[in-house]
């Protein structure tokens, strides 16, 4: 099978009839390596659900129940937690912002520039899930497919098994995101 046939056939195995998503975030693709927090990608992910989910719930209220002086505290917390998410940017090494195709199933990764990625391999994708968040999830990955696109390669990535915890986590920040493109779209129109 040639290169084009493989990532034709990746493409339908990682987004054919499922809720996938297209964006841009801070990725990276390690090749033969491990998830060395294991853990912690279920809670960030869970954590970040929390907060989102409780921001738009606030908003669609129009913070109704809400006083002045609490609304003052949460936008002084927020402008806190900013700062701070770009002090340990700067000091921790940032991951490459990329173009990213992801659905339940895998990921198609565009722009890398890594020519250590093989066809059958595994290897680990570390995500950026929150633009407000300067941390990463760590997911194990087997490489579906590669091709070199305009930027550097593409590649085709399918979620290696994982507990159900991270699994559920993981969808349902998908459908934030889906949704929030969604609602982007609209507001575009």
């Amino acid at each position: 099978m040639n290169t084009g046939d493989l990532a034709s056939a990746a493409e339908l195995e990682l987004f054919d009839d499922t809720l996938s998503c297209d964006v841009v975030v801070p990725a990276q693709f390690i090749a033969d390596a491990t998830v060395q927090r294991s853990g912690s990608s279920e809670m960030l992910l869970r954590s970040i659900a929390l907060v989102e989910d409780s921001r738009s719930n606030e908003d669609a209220d129009e913070r109704n129940d809400s006083s002045a002086q609490l609304q003052r505290l949460e936008a002084r917390m927020d402008l806190t937690l900013v700062l701070l998410g770009r002090l340990l940017q700067q000091s921790a090494p940032t991951l490459p912002a990329l173009p990213v195709r992801w659905s339940r199933l895998g990921l198609r990764l565009d722009g890398v520039q890594s020519d250590s990625a093989v066809t059958g391999g595994s290897g680990v994708i570390r995500l950026q899930p929150a633009e407000w968040l300067p941390d990463f999830i760590e997911l194990p990955v087997m490489v579906l497919a590669q091709a070199p696109s305009t930027a550097g390669s593409s590649l085709w990535l399918r979620l290696q098994p994982v507990s159900d915890a991270l699994m559920s986590a993981l969808e349902r920040h998908l459908f934030r995101l889906h949704r929030k493109q969604v609602a982007d779209s609209r507001r575009n129109r």
